[in-house]
């Protein structure tokens, strides 16, 4: 049984979204997203930096929500959400797949860690908006990439839509700008699908 130890709004929706696209079963198992919690023994144990998610597949376990989706692509995806390894497709996909979260959720990520780090009045204005600048160029590049076509990839759903779905959700929530119209069709469009429907129910 796969096991995903979740917290609403963190990127174990990543790895929710992806079991439901491939139809398989897991256990969700809440997870105290106290600072106190997050760093116990027993939380580093499964986490070594103390962050969500974590998964466990029988008695394997992974703390990265990117290398989750991948593992759960190759052992039990039998070929979707994803192209043939080794072809161009297969490297675009990772491309898009490795931007969702090194690039686009990295200065999202710094903005929530901006604001709960520090009391409201020793927070920088100047960096949050270095942020949103750095997050907003994504969403252009974005924009561009799914203007002649439904999904990231062209017009068929993959895992790196799964990816890019989450950092769009982050965006939503902490760019000044609303998404420019092709980035908000794809979003749109992606959260219309049921694993993701699922996988955010509870924020």
């Amino acid at each position: 049984m796969i096991k995903i130890y979740h917290v609403p709004r963190t990127r174990s929706i990543r790895v929710i979204w992806t079991c439901e696209e491939l139809g398989l079963a897991y256990e969700l198992i809440p997870v105290d997203f106290s600072l106190e919690y997050r760093s116990s023994p027993e939380w580093r144990a499964l986490n070594p930096v103390g962050k969500v998610p974590v998964m466990i597949d029988d008695d394997f376990a992974l703390f990265e929500s990117g290398a989750m989706v991948q593992y759960l692509l190759d052992r039990y995806g039998e070929g979707r959400l994803q192209p043939a390894a080794g072809t161009p497709e297969h490297a675009i996909y990772l491309q898009w797949s490795w931007f969702a979260e090194a690039t686009f959720a990295r200065p999202l990520g710094e903005i929530v860690n901006h604001r709960r780090s520090l009391p409201e009045d020793q927070q920088s204005s100047v960096a949050i908006a270095e942020m949103q600048d750095r997050a907003q160029l994504c969403v252009e590049a974005l924009d561009k990439a799914v203007a002649d076509h439904d999904y990231v990839l062209g017009n068929e759903f993959s895992a790196a839509d799964i990816m890019l779905g989450y950092s769009l959700m982050l965006a939503q929530r902490f760019l000044s700008e609303p998404l420019p119209p092709h980035a908000a069709a794809y979003f749109e469009r992606l959260a219309a699908r049921p694993g993701y429907v699922v996988a955010t129910a509870d924020i």
